[in-house]
């Protein structure tokens, strides 16, 4: 209960803040972009993919793919697919002895598959040739969460060394830890746990090509799961996830 409360809060503030800043940029950029002239409308499909980084995840969080048709005037029928990476607030990667790095005390990787469905509006058109185009986004959609084990390479007592799981009962002595283990060695072993997305966010369009697609897109996401998810057994884990993201996409329109 207390956990729950507490991601509860988080959630609310980050999404706070999400508002506040949409509102101060819209207001931002709709004042260089209403005063140039409006484009039509002059196509129906756009297609783009992207890399994002998000508050919980590494340097280069995952990948994005999303596909807007147009509904009528100025939305859009909005379809995202994402896959990334989530991590746990309490790691921390250390150098071991050998030189490899190794994040001490975490067991398993936590990979989520989204799928997303909403609404894409074109708020602010810019001119044919200049300006920024700001849209808002809104989506929600299933995730299908991955719970990979983490590997690691062990040296016991007797100077053997193992490839295995992280676990917090047999691998105390951090000295004893030479690095991790393959990117998908145990793969095969992970757990399938299902959840929910929702997201929010505005995408800044740059550019002077009509038919082509270059931006940003800035946002907040809450992610939920139908159980906690044990990244760090001995941490405090979570089955609610909210985060702020980026993503740099790039595409095209037909």
């Amino acid at each position: 209960m207390k956990a729950t409360r507490r991601n509860l809060r988080v959630v609310k503030i980050m999404r706070n803040r999400i508002i506040v800043i949409s509102l101060l940029l819209s207001v931002g950029f709709s004042t260089q972009v209403n005063s140039q002239p409006s484009d039509e409308l002059n196509y129906t499909k756009e297609i783009s993919v992207g890399i994002t980084k998000a508050t919980n995840s590494g340097l280069i969080g995952g990948v994005v793919f999303k596909y807007s048709i147009h509904h009528r005037n100025s939305a859009f029928h909005y379809i995202g697919a994402e896959i990334v990476n989530i991590k746990h607030p309490k790691e921390e990667r250390y150098y071991s002895f050998t030189g490899n790095t190794y994040i001490y005390g975490k067991s398993n990787y936590l990979y989520a598959i989204r799928g997303q469905y909403g609404r894409d509006w074109i708020l602010f058109r810019k001119a044919p040739q200049q300006g920024v185009q700001v849209n808002l986004i809104t989506a929600i959609g299933p995730t299908l969460g991955i719970v990979a084990p983490y590997y690691i390479e062990y040296m016991g007592n007797d100077g053997m060394i193992t490839t295995e799981q992280y676990d917090a009962t047999k691998h105390q002595n951090r000295e004893n830890i030479l690095g991790t283990g393959g990117l998908l060695q145990g793969f095969g072993q992970s757990d399938i746990v299902m959840g929910l997305n929702w997201k929010g966010s505005l995408a800044f369009e740059f550019g002077s090509k009509r038919k082509k697609v270059f931006g940003l897109e800035l946002g907040f996401m809450v992610e939920a799961y139908s159980k906690q998810i044990p990244i760090i057994p001995t941490a405090e884990n979570y089955s609610i996830f909210p985060n702020a993201f980026i993503t740099l996409y790039y595409g095209k329109r037909i």
